[in-house]
């Protein structure tokens, strides 16, 4: 069974996720928090499989939220799906730095809300090769004064080896590890181990985290394909 704790400040909007979420026979809903700070507190009670966060609440936001969940080594197995009214909401790049596994606009078909609610549950990031990587790319470019150096980023990857990096540039581009098996001509088992490697050495904690790395250390740059 999946359980999800919904955070948004709409009543309405935490009323009509509950009666599709509760409706699923593999998915239930845990607990409801109006705040950041409640979504946090209720995270470290309940320990949901999956958040819906909405990034913009009252008091402690979605984004301070999801930061103070990704900061606490016992909630290391909640994922946290941002809300967002608007596809190009200026806060999802920094949500994914805080430790967002993806992002949902909060219109998006009920079915495809399902879909993600499993998708990160399963342990992968909502993260796909259009939309999402060219949000990601814009924000971290401007994450970066110009000419100013990634630096930590850059550093970090020195310990990846070659094919390491290979691999973290082509998850950067929204490659899933099956993908990745036919880009490289492995098998998908040996992509996913490339890919769980790098986010140890790198000390990321998901996917998303990993795409973001390879955008600010420049290993991607926004645009690619």
């Amino acid at each position: 069974m999946i359980r999800v704790l919904l955070a948004d400040d709409q009543v309405l909007v935490r009323a009509g996720f509950r009666a599709l979420l509760d409706a699923q026979p593999d998915i239930e809903v845990v607990g409801e928090a109006g705040d950041g700070a409640t979504a946090v507190a209720l995270a470290a009670e309940l320990a949901p499989d999956v958040v819906l966060m909405d990034i913009r609440m009252p008091g402690v936001d979605g984004l301070e939220a999801t930061r103070r969940i990704g900061d606490r080594a016992e909630l290391a197995g909640v994922r946290v799906v941002v809300l967002t009214t608007f596809e190009l909401d200026e806060y999802v790049f920094e949500a994914l730095r805080a430790g967002a596994a993806g992002f949902l606009v909060k219109d998006t078909e009920p079915a495809d809300l399902l879909r993600a609610v499993r998708v990160v549950a399963a342990g992968d990031a909502l993260l796909s090769p259009g939309v999402t990587r060219r949000l990601i790319g814009e924000f971290a470019a401007r994450s970066r004064a110009p000419g100013e150096r990634a630096g930590p980023s850059l550093t970090a990857l020195a310990a990846l080896t070659e094919r390491e990096r290979e691999v973290l540039a082509l998850v950067g581009m929204g490659l899933s590890n099956a993908d990745i098996a036919r880009r490289l001509v492995v098998s998908p088992l040996t992509a996913k181990t490339h890919v769980s490697r790098a986010m140890v050495k790198l000390g990321v904690r998901d996917r998303a985290q990993l795409v973001v790395l390879a955008y600010e250390s420049g290993l991607v740059r926004p645009g690619w394909l």
